[in-house]
Order: structure tokens, then sequence, then C-alpha cells
């Protein structure tokens, strides 16, 4: 039977109107329990339907659901597990989007073996990550967690307090994307330093060095926004570390993994690095008890760098995009697939 059309008479009545629901031309998994509303209307004008993952984003639960939705799209918000097995439990599967810019826990090689595009949104929350960079390292330079501690214990520091100057210190940026280069925008703007890991002439204006072991020894703050990938694993281990000058600042808005954690930790406490601000860490959430938790010196946030309202719908609605483009054969901007 045809399904009704507007005008047609049902029971006789034919001035009741009847709509056939119409069928989704394509369904999208979205690795939480919520995505950002206009990102959800872009992909609802274009005929897609959104299926929602929360709780735990284990291997399994990812493979279950795609294989229930037939997913032709996955939105990846955290860093869910896609691997060879997730990406072929739905046949239909033909684009991975991060919401978002990193990819480590993508099997980049297992999506071009099938044919899935992987995407990325760069950019779009870069100033909101450089904003938090730059927070974590005035807050540290200024020692205000120690400060917040003493006044809330009841003590004062008088006279006896010195602190740090951000105006006139070195920091150095590992990693000169779209967030490295905001962030040594705004560092500038503040009155640093600032020394590129980069060979020279291509950092823009800044000053740029392009060995790692010329470049640590000249910091008095080192922020890291590199992507991870098997080269910048345990980028900064125990030997990097000991090239900063005593009493040094680490930054870390980029991975965990980009650091030796144990070799952080020991820098930490033998006062080797007098401070770290971290958004990211080896596992996340980082476990309770975790030695990190202990140091003062050490100013720590659950990987929300980039998480504000504004960069938040610019990042969703351009992952929204990617999909839309993509399953339409539209070619995506070269910056925005990895795979």
């Amino acid at each position: 039977m045809e399904p009704l059309r507007q005008g047609d008479p049902i029971g006789g009545h034919p001035h009741r109107l009847s709509f056939a629901p119409k069928s989704p031309h394509f369904h999208v998994l979205v690795t939480a329990s919520h995505w950002a509303e206009p990102a959800q209307r872009i992909i609802e004008q274009a005929g897609g339907q959104l299926h929602f993952l929360p709780g735990s984003l284990t291997e399994d639960a990812l493979t279950a659901r795609l294989s229930e939705t037939g997913a032709q799209a996955i939105v990846l918000r955290g860093s869910a597990p896609i691997t060879d097995r997730v990406l072929k439990a739905s046949p239909a599967l033909r684009i991975v989007a991060k919401n978002g810019a990193g990819v480590d826990s993508v099997d980049l090689e297992a999506a071009r073996a099938r044919g899935i595009a992987v995407a990325v949104a760069p950019g779009a929350n870069a100033g909101a990550v450089a904003e938090h960079a730059v927070a974590l390292m005035l807050a540290l330079t200024r020692q205000l967690p120690q400060l917040d501690r003493m006044v809330r214990a009841g003590e004062w520091a008088g006279s006896t307090w010195q602190g740090r100057d951000f105006r006139g210190a070195t920091v150095g940026i590992v990693g000169y994307g779209s967030i490295g280069r905001a962030t040594a925008q705004l560092a500038s703007a503040l009155g640093a330093r600032v020394l590129v890991r980069r060979p020279q002439g291509q950092a823009d204006d800044f000053a740029t060095e392009s060995e790692l072991h010329r470049l640590l020894p000249q910091l008095d703050i080192l922020s890291l926004h590199c992507p991870l990938t098997e080269r910048s694993r345990g980028l900064i281990g125990a030997r990097e570390l000991a090239m900063l000058p005593r009493g040094s600042l680490l930054i870390n808005t980029a991975r965990g993994p980009v650091v030796d954690e144990a070799a952080l930790i020991d820098a930490l406490r033998s006062g080797q690095l007098g401070g770290a601000g971290l958004d990211t860490f080896d596992t996340e959430p980082l476990s309770a008890g975790h030695p990190l938790t202990a140091l003062p010196q050490v100013l720590l946030t659950p990987h929300v760098a980039g998480v504000t309202r504004d960069a938040g719908l610019q990042v969703a609605t351009l992952t929204a995009q990617n999909i839309v483009d993509h399953l339409a054969h539209t070619a995506l901007p070269a910056l925005h697939r990895v795979a």
C-alpha cells in the first residue's frame, strides 16, 4: 500500500490529514548521552537519525550499539576505543568524526583499510585551549594554589612571600598547530618571550629552536601542544626534564602520554620541576589517590581545556558538517581529514 499524501481521505473524512513517517537517510551514533543541539539539527535537517551511547564506552558496548543501529557515522566524543572490531560492527559505516582534534583512540590503519574516513574539527577550540594553558601558566607562576590553601588554613604570607613574574619569562611551545600558535600569541601579549620548537622561519614572527635538547635549557615554562603519535609518545621523559632549568614549570594540555608520568612525578618531588599544570593524563579519569593529587605544586583539571560554551558549539557544528559533507560525497578540507 502506498503511503497517504496530504489531502487523502481517511475513513470518509476528506479534510483530515495524515503523514507517513519518513525513513532516515542515514544513522549517526554519538559516543555520549548528549550533543549540542545545533549540531543535532544539522544532522536531522540532512535526513539523519541520531543514536546515543551513554555510560561506559567499552569496545563491547560500541560494537553492540553499532551493530544495532547500522550507523553510517560515529561522532567520537572523548576517547572511546575505535578498534578494528568496532569499525566492522556496522558494514555501512563510512566516517568516524571526532568531536575535537585528538584521534589517538582510533585505529587509523584499520579505518584506511576499510575505506572509512576519519575526520577532525581542527582549530575550532584552539582559543579555548590556549586560554586554559595560559591560565595554568599564570596560576602556577604566581603560586595561586598554594596561596589559596594558605589563606583557607588561616595563614598569611605577609612580607615573607615572594612570587614570580610571568612578564619576561621564556615560554617554550612544543607543537605549533592552531592551539600552539594561539597559546604563543596569548603568552606573548602578556609579556612573555616565546620560543617555538620549529625550524627557523616556520613559526610566524616567533623565535624558533629546531632541536628539543637546545630548546629546553632556555625555558622557564614548557607548554605542550603536540598530538599523540608513536613519535611523540614519551617525548618528555627523565632526560628531557633534567634539561630544563631547575624550578621550571610544565604545562600539558595535549595528551597525557606525551610526558613520561613516572618521570614527571619524580621531577616534581625532587624540585627539578617547580610545578605542573595538567589537563591530560595517562589514564583518564585520574584514579583516586594518584600520586599527582598529593603534590601541592601541581594544578590538575579534568581534560576540559577546550570545553567552553562557544568552543563547544563550534566544534560540534563543524563535526556535524563533516559528517553531512562526507556522506553527500563532498570532499572534506585537507586539514579536516586524517584518514
